[in-house]
């Protein structure tokens, strides 16, 4: 599977001044003294001030940076070079300390060997993770006794959705389950802005069903605490959501609705 990984990273490496130029990202607002989290997971994981943090699959550390200003000791891991690169220089510009790691995710104990308080991932992510059994254990083995693991995350069953041809409506296109390939999309563009040109257009991904992410959760050691579904995001999923007020976006009166996020909090036992 690592070979799908590196279609992947090479793309992510590519997106890296894309997405810190868009409006999604919000870096200006952080640069001004803000933070760049969204309201739920502010809300759900609480107060984290003198609490140590791991941040997996961080990207260029917008959130990572953000919890650090909100008092959490912060460290931070991604697999593209040149977005920890970019976390780097945004935390020795701004001030605001955080250590960033650069490593694949299923590498991380060949380079880290700490335990934390809070281990923090969120959005678009598990969906470039061929094993999530794996992901959990790493989950784990890096918090310590009664800590906090909290994921927020696109929804499993969202996935599985498409946009009609006339854009006006989402069909069921994707399987849920788990397969043995990844599936395997070409597409222009990038969420964070669907004009821009980017050369690596092919990813690879694996869609993983709401209960392997939770089963595999408590086969590693960890406890439960909650299991949030949401019907807003924080990005466009389909052409046709509307705004929902707070930064998130949710489906138009006229579509049933359906669960566009997700968010578990866990505890180790």
């Amino acid at each position: 599977m690592r070979e799908h990984m590196e279609i992947n990273r090479v793309r992510w490496d590519e997106l890296v001044p894309i997405h810190a130029g868009s409006d999604m990202y919000r870096v200006e607002l952080f640069r001004s003294g803000g933070v760049a989290l969204q309201s739920i997971e502010l809300e759900e994981l609480g107060d984290v001030s003198g609490k140590s943090l791991l941040h997996l699959q961080c990207h260029f550390g917008l959130d990572s940076l953000s919890w650090a200003r909100l008092g959490a000791k912060v460290t931070a891991m991604d697999y593209s070079e040149p977005a920890i690169e970019l976390a780097r220089s945004l935390s020795a510009e701004t001030g605001v300390e955080a250590r960033f790691i650069h490593s694949n995710l299923y590498d991380l104990p060949d380079v880290l060997n700490e335990k934390f308080d809070i281990v923090f991932t969120s959005y678009g992510v598990l969906c470039w993770l061929p094993d999530i059994k794996a992901w959990a254990e790493i989950v784990a083995r890096y918090l310590k006794p009664g800590g906090t693991f909290y994921i927020v995350e696109g929804h499993s069953f969202m996935w599985g959705f498409e946009t009609n041809a006339d854009k006006t409506r989402v069909e069921w296109t994707y399987p849920y389950f788990t397969g043995d390939e990844p599936l395997v999309f070409d597409a222009p563009g990038t969420y964070a802005d669907e004009h821009a040109e980017v050369q690596n257009t092919v990813t690879h991904e694996w869609n993983h069903p709401l209960g392997e992410i939770v089963t595999s959760l408590i086969d590693a050691g960890l406890r439960i605490d909650f299991l949030h579904e949401h019907q807003v995001i924080p990005w466009k999923p389909f052409p046709f959501v509307v705004e929902a007020g707070g930064g998130y976006y949710k489906l138009p009166y006229d579509i049933p609705s359906l669960p566009l996020m997700f968010s578990i909090k866990a505890t180790r036992v």
